[in-house]
């Protein structure tokens, strides 16, 4: 009898779903202060901002506001455990490097989305729902976070080919939950799906690495 193979995921990528606890109390608070200012005077300068959208500056995390403040802390919280979870050092050697976070919010409308991007000099992104619409009954991509594939896709497949996670190809979507955050590696493409809704989809999100002490020629934001 032949002995049972031993398949292993080698090219595997991380994604860590969060809840962040006492987010049904602190989201009203954030959804209020982000629909306030969504207006121009806080809006980013350093990306393209299409219709039925609005992203604010990189400078959420310099916020005073005690919500924000919270929020921020939770995130990155969040963030460290899921690096935690999938790298070699131990929780006190990464608690040892220089945490180096951007985070900024956005409000997304009807008709609006994320063009498909990714980030440079950053190692982990993470992607926070304060506040969303329910789901499309004609769109089940309405609003959804979308990771795009990056291995290959000319590999021949066949009626074996393996279509369960973590070896399933093609892109992956995760549907933004208020008070969950998906976190990923920040070199992934990713989007939000074009939103089919008539109230708006909420979202913050933040740009991550770490930095050791032996690391001066890390590039600068």
């Amino acid at each position: 009898m032949t002995a049972p193979a031993e398949v292993l995921p080698i090219f595997a990528t991380p994604f860590g779903v969060v809840t962040l606890a006492g987010a049904a109390a602190m989201n009203p608070e954030l959804e209020a202060l982000f629909r306030a200012r969504a207006l121009p005077a806080w809006g980013a300068t350093d990306l393209a901002t299409p219709a039925h959208a609005f992203h604010s500056r990189e400078d959420l995390a310099d916020w005073p506001e005690a919500p924000v403040v919270r929020l921020v802390e939770d995130m990155l919280s969040g963030v460290t455990a899921v690096a935690t979870a999938v790298s070699e050092l131990t929780p006190e050697q990464l608690a040892g490097l220089r945490r180096e976070a951007r985070c900024r919010f956005s409000v997304i409308g009807g008709d609006g989305y994320v063009a498909p991007h990714s980030h440079a000099n950053t190692a982990w992104t993470a992607v926070y729902c304060v506040a969303s619409p329910p789901a499309s009954p004609t769109r089940q991509d309405s609003g959804v976070l979308r990771l795009h594939e990056f291995r290959p896709g000319g590999m021949f497949m066949d009626a074996a080919q393996a279509s369960r996670m973590p070896y399933r190809p093609g892109h992956c979507v995760w549907r933004p939950v208020p008070g969950q955050m998906a976190v990923f590696p920040a070199s992934i493409t990713h989007e939000i799906a074009l939103l089919r809704a008539d109230s708006p989809l909420i979202l913050v999100t933040a740009r991550v690495r770490y930095v050791g002490l032996d690391q001066p020629w890390m590039p600068p934001w």
